[in-house]
């Protein structure tokens, strides 16, 4: 019988960003830090074994990546973090991917006065986040007999997007939903093809004196 994937996509925390990303370090507010530790306490109470960790390679996702491995069982703890540029995981199940760094995925419709990438940010931004749909979203291999749970962890406007794609929505639509930080969306895809959509944004592990947004 062939099997079905199962994804779950974590938000990140918040962060303070004290000068441009890529060159400069991303400090985690201690709210952020919270929050990922209850995120993290949440997805070990669901008793599911993860086959596979991914992350973006933005620090404040690896950042929070290391708070939720703190509270996952020792199969996904081995995975080693280090303070540099570079996560190099000791286990193939665990690993960092470029493709789902932050950015513009899709000029929105409506557009909002608020956020106004340039038409070239959209461009190549939004080759980067298709091509990392393709390359993890995606079902499971014929040859697959099990269950396979995957986790990821990056940022909000990934997520959506994916979530768009995945349902085969309009991929403008992606800035009218709006996810919580450290939130948890969960699709499924079974080995039909066919894309059931668990959860979005599900923020019911922070007490509500926890719950923020990011704007865009």
């Amino acid at each position: 019988m062939a099997s079905k994937t199962v994804f779950y996509l974590q938000n990140h925390s918040p962060s303070l960003v004290f000068q441009m990303r890529f060159f400069y370090r991303i400090w985690e507010t201690r709210e952020g830090r919270e929050q990922a530790a209850l995120l993290g306490k949440r997805l070990a109470q669901c008793g599911i074994s993860f086959d596979e960790l991914v992350m973006s390679t933005m620090i404040r996702a690896r950042e929070t990546a290391e708070i939720i491995l703190e509270h996952l069982p020792p199969a996904l703890k081995r995975l080693q973090l280090f303070s540099d540029v570079s996560i190099r995981p000791l286990l193939s199940s665990s690993s960092s991917c470029p493709l789902l760094e932050e950015g513009p995925p899709y000029p929105p419709v409506p557009a909002v006065d608020y956020w106004n990438p340039e038409y070239a940010d959209f461009f190549a931004e939004g080759l980067r986040i298709e091509s990392a749909f393709r390359r993890h979203i995606h079902r499971a291999d014929s040859s697959q007999k099990e269950d396979s749970y995957e986790l990821y962890v990056c940022h909000s406007n990934v997520i959506r997007y994916f979530v768009c794609r995945a349902l085969q929505f309009p991929p403008e639509g992606w800035l009218r939903m709006s996810l919580g930080n450290c939130s948890i969306t969960w699709l499924v895809i079974f080995p039909s093809g066919r894309v059931s959509l668990q959860s979005l944004g599900d923020i019911g592990h922070l007490p509500f004196s926890k719950v923020t947004f990011t704007l865009v």
